[in-house]
């Protein structure tokens, strides 16, 4: 498989391929030794590899990388052991102090980038970040709460048989935390978060998402789709569509690293009628911010909500409030 070359580096390379081979190592092994065993029980963690193919590709080395939703900082830790600068935001204070554990130990490392992680609801960037970082940020790399049936861990007691834990975010009664949200107050949230970000980004910065669809009461959520529509609104170009494997690629075959939950979840589910797969990869989303005056671009884009006509994103069944 060939290597993917860097976009902003010149016509004479090679074309991007659109596979991402970042489960070659399981995702223990990716963390081992750069990340605080407190991270464990993060219900969605990115995949270190997922992360740093992103920054590699996308960034050079001393570029201001941010991730307005970075859980426990695999973005920003990544960007750091890359020679990048990371920037942070993450709404859990929980999450927030081990993402600052975590660049603790690559500080530990010998990564002396700057790095910072706020705590925050990413829905207001303005109120977060530093004016400083306006029109700063190389690369905005993120990924949206999605399908409690993807994530989780097994506990096992005696008696009590197998269930699950570490699958949700916080406290479901907290409203002000999008992956306790409905599918189209998420997306509108997310349309936001976007929206604020790309007034961060440098003109033809890229923001680099990852999704996956999931069912939901056995209907098929097309969760990249939904994004593609929600960076399009918040004014950002789609410029390629990856796939980021989460199995190993074997010599004729991917082995896949699922979970016993997910595992679990399809053969119930075949079990019931109906044709599932365990999911093998992730959807990357790449998008540019557009090369022009940014201070046109904040005008128009940073409060969208205050712009008539503004749209929102399509979901089936979804009546906006």
């Amino acid at each position: 498989m060939s290597e993917l070359h860097n976009p902003r580096s010149g016509p004479d390379h090679a074309v991007p391929v659109s596979v991402w081979a970042t489960a070659q190592h399981a995702p223990a092994t990716q963390r081992r030794g750069r990340y605080h065993p407190d991270g464990t029980a993060h219900p969605a963690k990115m995949l270190p590899a997922v992360a740093a193919h992103a920054i590699t590709h996308y960034t050079r080395p001393g570029d201001l990388v941010l991730d307005p939703m970075c859980g426990t900082g695999t973005t920003v830790v990544e960007a750091l052991h890359l020679g990048r600068r990371g920037l942070g935001i993450e709404y859990e204070t929980r999450w927030a102090a081990v993402a600052r554990r975590n660049i603790d130990l690559a500080r530990a490392a010998g990564c002396d980038q700057d790095a910072a992680v706020y705590s925050g609801d990413a829905r207001r960037l303005d109120t977060i970040l530093p004016a400083e970082f306006l029109g700063a940020v190389d690369l905005v790399i993120t990924s949206p709460p999605y399908g409690d049936s993807t994530h989780g861990h097994v506990k096992v007691k005696p008696g009590e048989g197998v269930r699950k834990i570490n699958h949700r975010y916080g406290s479901l009664l907290d409203r002000g935390n999008l992956a306790n949200l409905s599918l189209g107050r998420l997306l509108s949230g997310f349309t936001r978060i976007l929206t604020g970000a790309a007034v961060y980004l440098k003109p033809g910065g890229y923001v680099v998402i990852t999704a996956r669809p999931w069912r939901q009461h056995t209907e098929l959520v097309d969760l990249p789709a939904h994004i593609t529509t929600c960076a399009t609104l918040a004014g950002l170009v789609p410029v390629e569509r990856c796939v980021a494997l989460l199995g190993r690629l074997a010599d004729d075959d991917i082995i896949p690293r699922s979970s016993f939950f997910q595992r679990d979840f399809v053969t119930k589910r075949r079990a019931a009628g109906l044709p599932m797969h365990l999911i093998a990869h992730e959807d990357v989303l790449i998008f540019q911010a557009p090369a022009g005056p940014q201070e046109a671009f904040q005008l128009r884009h940073f409060y969208p909500e205050h712009a008539p006509g503004t749209a929102r994103p399509h979901v089936p069944g979804h009546r906006w409030t």
